[in-house]
């Protein structure tokens, strides 16, 4: 499947939060990462969370992980 990388979208924000390793938690920003308001996952439909999910799995198989080295 494909989905939507832009910034803010749910797979980015799932790929984000893999990345700096956060917890997964879905949600995202409609106007870009921290920019009018956050999409928590309550008010997101099954599609989107998906999205996330598939954001946050993709980073954590390409194993691209912050280092606080």
């Amino acid at each position: 499947m494909s989905y939507s990388k832009r910034n803010g979208s749910p797979y980015d924000r799932g790929g984000a939060d893999s990345y700096y390793g956060r917890p997964a938690v879905p949600h995202y920003w409609p106007a870009g990462t921290n920019k009018g308001y956050m999409v928590p996952e309550s008010d997101m439909t099954e599609a989107e969370v998906e999205a996330y999910y598939a954001g946050y799995g993709d980073n954590d198989d390409f194993r691209d992980f912050k280092d606080y080295r």
